[in-house]
């Protein structure tokens, strides 16, 4: 026996192996579960997009014209038209000369952030010499994502967690941290708080100590801006010590990541980065459907304003229930249970009224701040959240 197996047996034995859900359609919010209907409050499809008719028939078109996938890397021969239109617009969204296009958000900061700091020696393979060599060190959010823990540390480079969206904190670490050249990371929005990253002090800290400021905007790009252009549009915050990364399988609706940057930087990473360099795109139908994606978030900014629409009225709904609500700035509205098995209970309760909520805690969250984690949505109705509110309520009296 091995470990795995080990483990494996010890999980059945506890009861914790994890089974997925399996749904017969995808949310929108609206989606059949054992043939029966169903609302999500969970789904990452903000504007419902997914579905659309328009991204559907430019997959189909994108299929059409060029199959089901590329079967190569770019840098190999598999770069095609599709993919620089996408990086293009992706680079416009976010004020940006380029954009480098990858094949998940999670791959996009695992590719970017263990290429940053060895930028300099791969390019030397190719005879660059640096005019300085450069210590650097990462200094990162505790809340950030884990794609961003992990790229960090398959970088090697030292790394310095300073306390959520503490910039006293932040700013002590990078005033130790004398002769490194530092790079910040920081989501943008965070996917567990709703919260959003106190951008214009993270840049004021970036320009003062000489770092790069890298923003994991999965969670804000097509929701956050007054088009859709995240975290930097919603403070009217830009500057080029900032790199701006997405994910394309939330607001937009299908599969892919992206980091947005300077055209010259875009060209390092495209050189150096074997998350790049060494793998597949997303599907060109997949890109195809991006565009229209793209072009339905400028043609269609009511979808932006009803997603917006039903987070303000779910907020003032639940408040009078007496919940906690962690955040109220973002479409994630965590609701604080604290207790673990009390936050199974609603869930259980929840999905049994046919309303899918996740049930967030450790290790995603500290232990004892357990926490349902709605997901508001443009198409969702009021009626339906009506419903979910009244649920809560009711529940409220009985856990």
């Amino acid at each position: 026996m091995h470990d795995l197996s080990d483990i494996a047996d010890w999980l059945q034995s506890h009861a914790l192996h994890h089974e997925s859900a399996v749904h017969d359609t995808l949310p929108d919010p609206v989606f059949k579960v054992n043939g029966e209907a169903a609302v999500s409050f969970s789904t990452n499809n903000y504007l419902a997009l997914a579905n659309h008719p328009r991204l559907v028939a430019a997959a189909k078109d994108g299929l059409d014209r060029y199959g089901v996938g590329n079967c190569e890397s770019r840098l190999l021969g598999g770069d095609l038209p599709v993919y620089r239109e996408l990086e293009r617009r992706l680079g416009n969204l976010k004020h940006k000369t380029d954009a480098v296009l990858f094949v998940t958000g999670y791959m996009a900061n695992i590719g970017v952030l263990s290429t940053l700091v060895k930028a300099g020696m791969l390019a030397r393979l190719h005879g660059f010499r640096p005019k300085k060599r450069r210590k650097y060190a990462y200094f990162t959010d505790e809340y950030n994502h884990i794609s961003i823990r992990e790229g960090i540390l398959m970088s090697g480079a030292d790394k310095h967690t300073y306390r959520h969206a503490d910039m006293d904190h932040l700013e002590s670490l990078l005033k130790a941290a004398d002769g490194i050249s530092p790079i910040i990371v920081s989501d943008g929005v965070f996917s567990m708080e709703g919260t959003i990253a106190p951008l214009p002090e993270l840049t004021g800290l970036a320009e003062k100590y000489g770092a790069i400021l890298y923003i994991d905007d999965a969670h804000a790009t097509g929701i956050l801006g007054a088009n859709g252009g995240g975290t930097s549009e919603h403070y009217g915050c830009y500057s080029p010590t900032i790199m701006q990364m997405g994910t394309l399988s939330k607001a937009l609706g299908a599969i892919g990541g992206f980091v947005a940057l300077e055209r010259e930087m875009a060209d390092v990473l495209r050189l150096t980065s074997s998350a790049y360099g060494f793998t597949c795109p997303p599907p060109p139908d997949q890109a195809n459907a991006l565009l229209a994606a793209l072009d339905l978030l400028e043609e269609e900014p009511q979808r932006r304003a009803r997603l917006w629409d039903n987070q303000r009225y779910f907020v003032e709904r639940m408040r009078p229930l007496g919940f906690e609500l962690t955040s109220t700035s973002t479409p994630i509205v965590p609701v604080l249970v604290k207790d673990a098995k009390r936050c199974q209970f609603f869930q259980r309760a929840l999905r049994e009224e046919g309303i899918h909520v996740d049930s967030i805690q450790f290790p995603a969250v500290p232990v004892g701040q357990a926490r349902l984690r709605f997901m508001l949505n443009a198409a969702h109705t009021h009626a339906q959240i009506d419903r979910v509110v009244e649920v809560m309520g009711r529940l409220a009296h009985i856990a």
